[in-house]
């Protein structure tokens, strides 16, 4: 390997590491256990492993009272000194003395030391190893686990803490093909529980798998585990399964959740990973299993469906029925870990993270990961973050709102990543250079990437498909961490030259496509949506593109990317587009809000389904069938109904309220209001009765399990005014002339 490989992929090339845990060694020593997947099968073997940290001055830690071994770092960055311990505990025993001693946390920017809290990634980078090398996804063994649970009468959602709710199905399945669907028909539920540790035993996954697993499945088996007092030994150790508290970033929110760990194996949430991929696609209307796998393509013809709030009952006069329904979540899942989860693989590959970390883990962190371990490796001293400071970012403008027809799309190929290196804007404090190096050669190898690809086998072909994504969401990440406020490299006055130089790109941009008869509709960062001049040829279309092209700077490359024969732009960052299949799709929060009921979000996709096919002229009948429908009665009340999740224990609601410290809510409202013992984590399905549109939801709410199709009570006059509210918010754009009907660019920009 050349040093830029080194760089990207690590200093050791140990090809077939699966996992690696900490371990007791002999004496007073840690050692890593490290497990290998080799063509003759799974193998382990012992690693020295010394626990570090970086800090300042080593008389801060002088009456630490543990035994520590120092290395004076090269380059005038204030944490210069590395410091090694024998034992994970030693370490602990110093972190705990440095609090104290400085008075400030290992997460505090200015705190005199850096400490990486993960043992596996400290010995990642001290070995400058990573996972999987050498291997292909195809040969990682992969575990799906999906369970289906019963909850009692009056509840319509299933609580682990709940004596009468119950696991009633544990589907699983593996890479191999195969499945099973453990049922609670036939098993009573500890028998279950004791037959899935079995299973997970003897099929010995890499990496167990799972939709909403964290949150739902190994947190309701461990629960119910712990009640009939099963050990979920699902360690390669033969250890229990761990729970603690973790955190997942997307984007800018950070999500807390219960992470589960396993001895050697691995822990993968597709739940998650849908997320982060919503967070630059955003095109999914909700996260769930089934909205997914929908999105994606995924579901088999003959997939049985049955309603969340259902399952319990369904269980008790057909439960053959939900065995299909798990058998067909879990082929699901599978189908859909296999399309998502490569691109982690790929950077497992290349990042000193667990797989599982990688997973869950951000990607300013990541990028900081990769300079840690070069400069690690150079024994070269480390910054501290940079103060953070305001600076002006992207340029995003809206130019148009209403329908567009023939509407085009162009984006500066990774516009930031290319004026960072054909600017050389870096952090000052990257005395080793490896910001520039690595954006340089991750973009270098993501072209050879694709390149390959229209050469490779289909098996080689995904791999490199998958290679060259998580290359782009890192490289896309790079303009991001600069103005990351725990990037050990930050710098935030290269983040604002950055900006100001993108939005100087991009206003030419727009001032050149309107210059030569084209309308821009919406920009967004580093994409121009327009409504071209009108071509006569397919000559002048790439003599237009080439010209624009021409106009702009060395090393800045357009990329048209989309034509659609229409878009309907709403507001800034919300709009939706017909394309060529007659599929339409939906971005911005405003058109596909998750907190609206289904029959609004029924409503929307269909009305702008009739907006982008010109037949806006029939939404009033449109709104009249959905009026008709909920005057006559005709849905079942899961259309009108709402589903919210406490996230507090009602009593705990209660004392907030006295406390005037939140308003009233429904669902808390009718978790007071019920017989039955509701906590924090329960769901409540409800609607709103009464005669008049004007009611206090939480006064008038009521539970989707006392609805009586018999005597329907819905309030009639508050659904039709949602309905009416809802349809009034776009009356104003539709009343605006297409850019395409403008006859002068001054006209559409007034």
């Amino acid at each position: 390997m050349n040093n830029t490989e080194q760089l990207l992929f690590g200093h050791d090339p140990a090809p077939g590491i699966v996992a690696c845990e900490r371990v007791d060694g002999e004496g007073n020593t840690d050692e890593m256990l490290v497990y290998t997947r080799e063509s003759d099968g799974l193998h382990q073997y012992r690693e020295p492993f010394t626990p570090y940290l970086w800090t300042a001055a080593t008389s801060i830690l002088a009456d630490a009272g543990v035994p520590m071994e120092v290395t004076e770092l090269q380059g005038g960055a204030p944490l210069n000194y590395l410091v090694g311990f024998a034992t994970w505990k030693d370490l602990q025993k110093a972190i705990q003395y440095l609090k104290k001693e400085t008075g400030r946390n290992p997460s505090a920017p200015d705190a005199p030391y850096l400490f990486l809290s993960d043992p596996v990634q400290q010995y990642l980078m001290q070995s400058g190893r990573t996972f999987f090398k050498g291997m292909t996804f195809s040969e990682v063994h992969r575990l799906q686990v999906d369970i289906e649970t019963y909850s009692a009468p009056g509840f319509d959602f299933s609580n682990p803490d709940r004596e009468e709710d119950r696991i009633i199905a544990v589907a699983l399945a593996d890479q191999s093909g195969w499945v099973e669907v453990l049922s609670g028909a036939e098993m009573d539920e500890k028998a279950m529980l004791k037959r899935f540790v079995e299973l997970v035993q003897e099929r010995d996954p890499d990496v167990v798998e799972g939709h909403n697993l964290f949150k739902f499945d190994l947190s309701y088996m461990a629960a119910r585990a712990k009640r009939h007092r099963v050990s979920l030994t699902l360690g390669r150790d033969g250890s229990r399964m761990r729970i603690s508290s973790g955190r997942f970033s997307a984007g800018e929110r950070a999500i807390p959740y219960p992470k589960a760990e396993i001895f050697g194996r691995h822990v993968v949430d597709t739940f998650f990973m849908a997320q982060s991929y919503d967070v630059s696609h955003r095109s999914l209307e909700g996260f769930g299993l089934k909205e997914v796998a929908l999105h994606f393509g995924l579901v088999e013809d003959d997939r049985t469906y049955i309603d969340g709030a259902m399952i319990a009952r369904t269980f008790d006069t057909d439960p053959g029925r939900v065995m299909d329904y798990a058998r067909h979540d879990i082929l699901e899942t599978r189908a859909l870990s296999g399309l998502l989860a490569p691109i982690y693989f790929a950077q497992a590959q290349l990042l000193p993270f667990a797989y599982q970390a990688v997973a869950v883990r951000g990607n300013g962190t990541k990028i900081d990961a990769l300079f840690l371990r070069e400069y690690l490796r150079r024994k070269q001293s480390v910054p501290l973050p940079g103060e953070r400071r305001d600076f002006e970012g992207g340029y995003t403008d809206i130019f148009f709102t209403g329908v567009a027809h023939n509407v085009h799309h162009c984006d500066v190929r990774s516009l930031y990543p290319s004026l960072m290196l054909s600017r050389g804007i870096a952090p000052q404090s990257d005395a080793l250079g490896v910001f520039l190096q690595l954006l340089d050669y991750l973009r270098s190898f993501r072209v050879d990437a694709k390149a390959k690809m229209q050469q490779a086998s289909d098996a080689e072909r995904g791999y490199l498909d998958a290679l060259q994504t998580a290359f782009k969401v890192l490289i896309n990440s790079f303009y991001g961490y600069l103005g990351f406020s725990q990037a050990r490299f930050n710098d935030y006055a290269a983040a604002a030259r950055v900006a100001e130089e993108g939005r100087a790109i991009l206003r030419q941009m727009i001032e050149w496509i309107s210059e030569h008869g084209g309308k821009p509709i919406e920009i967004d960062t580093d994409g121009i949506y327009f409504v071209p001049p009108d071509f006569k040829s397919e000559k002048e279309k790439r003599d237009f593109r080439a010209q624009l092209q021409a106009s702009l700077p060395e090393g800045i490359e357009v990329e048209f990317d989309g034509e659609y024969p229409s878009m309907f732009s709403y507001k800034m960052k919300n709009y939706a587009l017909l394309d060529e299949r007659g599929e339409v799709s939906l971005k911005g929060a405003a058109l596909k809000s998750r907190g609206l009921e289904p029959f609004q979000r029924d409503f929307l996709r269909e009305m702008i389904g009739l907006i982008l096919n010109d037949r806006a002229h029939e939404i009033p009948a449109l709104k009249e069938r959905y009026a008709k429908a909920i005057m006559d009665g005709t849905w079942p009340i899961e259309r009108l109904a709402k589903t919210e999740t406490l996230q507090d224990a009602p009593a705990t609601y209660q004392e907030k309220i006295k406390g005037k410290s939140r308003g009233r809510n429904a669902a808390y409202e009718l978790a007071l209001r019920s017989a039955r013992e509701y906590r924090a984590g329960d769901q409540v399905a409800y609607y709103v009765t009464g005669a008049r549109k004007s009611v206090a939801v939480h006064e008038a709410a009521k539970p989707v399990s006392e609805w009586d199709p018999e005597k329907r009570d819905e309030n009639v006059p508050y659904y039709l005014a949602k309905l009416e509210a809802l349809a009034s918010k776009f009356d104003d754009v539709l009343a605006e002339p297409r850019p395409d009907e403008v006859s002068s660019q001054k006209e559409l920009w007034d």
